[in-house]
């Protein structure tokens, strides 16, 4: 890696090689590299000058390869730094020297909007004014004021670059990609208060005490999860000391600081619930719910047969019991469920859920909130939520649940819909998050294979299996069918 090059940029040349197939960097794979995150900087400084990302990325995408000479690009971009006294390459700089050394790639761009002139020129953007006039009142406390807030303002993007990447590549979660997306945008726009100048002017990387200092255990990580886990805290931490620090820079900073702050614990929670679900419901892919007026033979032999046939969650789902009532059938079910090795979820009541050891709840909308039933549950037990639309999908997932049920989808002899969300939203749902979700409404074994050629590898399971009588064949039924399709789901 050069020395004055930004890791943005040397992971964009990195991507461009890799993408050539030759291991030469040509100058299309190199733009559309830079481009590629929205938020970059690179992708910014296109839309600051006119041009609209998608047709930028279409036009460039239809050029031919274009041979590039990397050290006149390279010298174009540092020119371009120079401009603005800037001694480090970053994205908008190389994307300025890629239009100034390769010519081709500026008709395409002004076709997409790009007014590419006034881009090579490299004009410094206004700064954003300050709603109140900063007050020198200690120079030398100002600029060490300056210094932790600069600091602190790289760590936090650099642990939300890195959160990024946990939600999108190994969570590969829409709905927390997004969010950390926002959290990442919002955050730049509060740091921009500040002007530039003031915290670049206050840096001093050689003079910085703590940069030769490294902790026990600092280089090693022992999985993904503890990677999410430490940079979560490296946020966090980072906020709070900008909350504080940035009071003597900008008034209005701490409170938009202290918001995304406790925005980012409730990320941590979501991201942390989900990824311990994923792993205890992996290889679940059956979901019986259970009540006994509509179970063709006794509870106890219906959830040995149908957990032979592999069933692995059971819900007990009873509306006209007492309490009493309730809570001693619940403690029935949990026997019968350990006995057969299957988790076993109590339908709508946290506290009888936990009287009886449940593995867990389920929600429906209108029910106690995610966050009231983990008060009454405490840590571990599964929370699964009921949902319809896509936005409650995201909800559930920022809420913490640990996994959805995702329907109605077709129509059920059990229960009465008022309206059906169908294969659609089953499509949808799977799309927005990787949390182990639940086909839900009128499952049969062959109901449950058009489920799964839409995407699912989950379903719930009522009547179809409650009132058979050989609940194990069905059972199986149903596995051998969510087994049998090839799909995936686009990602």
């Amino acid at each position: 890696m050069l020395d004055d090059i930004s890791p943005a940029v040397e992971r964009a040349l990195d991507a461009a090689r890799r993408r050539s197939g030759s291991g030469e960097v040509d100058a299309v794979q190199l733009f559309l590299a830079l481009v590629e995150d929205d938020e970059g900087r690179a992708a910014q400084v296109l839309v600051e000058a006119g041009g609209d990302l998608v047709a930028v990325r279409e036009q460039v995408e239809s050029l031919p390869p274009v041979r590039l000479d990397l050290p006149a690009v390279l010298s174009a971009a540092r020119g371009a730094a120079g401009q603005r006294a800037e001694s480090t390459v970053t994205g908008e700089y190389l994307v300025v020297g890629l239009i100034r050394a390769a010519e081709s790639l500026a008709a395409p761009l002004e076709r997409a909007g790009v007014r590419v002139p006034r881009l090579v020129e490299v004009q410094e953007p206004p700064t954003l004014p300050l709603p109140e006039p900063i007050e020198f009142r200690d120079s030398t406390d100002y600029v060490s004021a300056a210094r932790v807030v600069d600091a602190n303002a790289n760590r936090a993007r650099e642990a939300l670059r890195v959160l990024d990447d946990y939600c999108r590549f190994i969570l590969d979660d829409a709905v927390l990609t997004e969010e950390v997306k926002a959290l990442r945008h919002e955050f730049a726009g509060l740091i921009d208060q500040i002007p530039t100048h003031i915290l670049r002017e206050s840096r001093d990387t050689g003079g910085d005490v703590g940069t030769g200092i490294t902790a026990s255990g600092e280089m090693l990580r022992g999985s993904t999860a503890e990677v999410a886990r430490v940079n979560f805290k490296r946020l966090q931490e980072a906020l709070r000391s900008l909350e504080e620090y940035g009071k003597l820079l900008s008034p209005t900073l701490a409170g938009g600081l202290e918001g995304l702050r406790y925005r980012s614990y409730t990320l941590e929670q979501a991201a942390g619930m989900g990824r311990d679900a994923r792993e205890r419901l992996e290889n679940a892919k059956l979901y019986v719910l259970l009540t006994v007026s509509q179970c063709a033979a006794a509870l106890d032999w219906t959830i040995r047969e149908a957990a032979g046939g592999g069933a692995d969650l059971f819900q007990l789902r009873e509306k006209s019991l007492s309490d009493r009532q309730l809570l001693e059938r619940a403690r029935n079910v949990r026997r019968w469920t350990r006995e057969t090795g299957a988790l076993f979820i109590m339908n709508d009541r946290p506290d009888l859920a936990r009287l009886a050891e449940a593995d867990g709840v389920h929600l429906g909308q209108d029910d106690l909130s995610v966050v009231e039933a983990r008060k009454i549950l405490g840590p571990g037990p599964l929370i699964g939520v009921s949902t319809h639309t896509p936005e409650q999908v995201r909800q559930a997932v920022l809420d913490g649940a640990g996994y959805i049920g995702v329907g109605p989808t077709f129509a059920s002899t059990t229960k009465e819909f008022p309206g059906l969300a169908g294969l659609e939203f089953v499509r949808q749902a799977l799309a927005l998050t990787t949390l182990p979700a639940f086909v839900i409404g009128g499952i049969n074994p062959e109901t449950a294979g058009q489920a799964a050629a839409a995407g699912a590898r989950r379903v719930a399971v009522s009547a179809a299996i409650c009132q058979a009588e050989e609940p194990r064949a069905v059972a199986a039924a149903i596995r051998a069918a969510l087994a049998a399709t090839s799909y995936v789901p686009p990602r």
